[in-house]
């Protein structure tokens, strides 16, 4: 976190506060059929549990599809077939640099237990047809989550 000096168009200036991220974010929509694949987690920052995409960070070096591929991997034991780009954004460029992107595999391998047993408490496969419900019902409520899922329910 900074504090940051703004010079506006009109040149009035102000300190503004700004949270800065050194890597972007990944989320992966797997689909297999009628299915997505989702994680159950616990997120401490606002201690509520809530189904979520398998997620993280871009490491140094590392492109979208790797660190899609790594993280789906780590917190699922699932390997997503090839991916390709849905989109991304930035989810509050008031306040903060941070950068999410979503990719999209229409398919998956189990290649054992997840590697990273702290990520998710179940893993599951869940209809599609669900997606808007849990979101409806707050059990789906993460940022990075949401857009990606609504976005592919939306066929962007």
């Amino acid at each position: 976190m900074s504090l940051v000096d703004v010079e506006t168009p009109s040149g009035k200036r102000f300190e503004h506060h700004a949270v800065r991220f050194p890597n972007p974010a990944v989320g992966v929509i797997v689909r297999r059929d009628d299915d997505v694949l989702l994680i159950w987690r616990h997120r401490f920052i606002t201690d509520t549990w809530g189904w979520e995409i398998p997620a993280g960070g871009v490491d140094p070096g590392e492109t979208i599809a790797e660190a899609a591929h790594r993280e789906c991997v780590e917190e699922t034991g699932w390997a997503p077939g090839p991916t390709e780009p849905i989109m991304d954004w930035h989810p509050s460029n008031g306040a903060t640099d941070q950068h999410f992107h979503v990719v999209r595999a229409t398919s998956a391998e189990h290649i054992g237990e997840p590697t990273d047993t702290d990520e998710a408490e179940r893993i599951e496969w869940m209809p599609v047809a669900d997606v808007a419900g849990l979101v409806r019902d707050g059990q789906l409520g993460d940022g990075l989550s949401v857009m990606g899922l609504l976005a592919e329910l939306a066929g962007i």
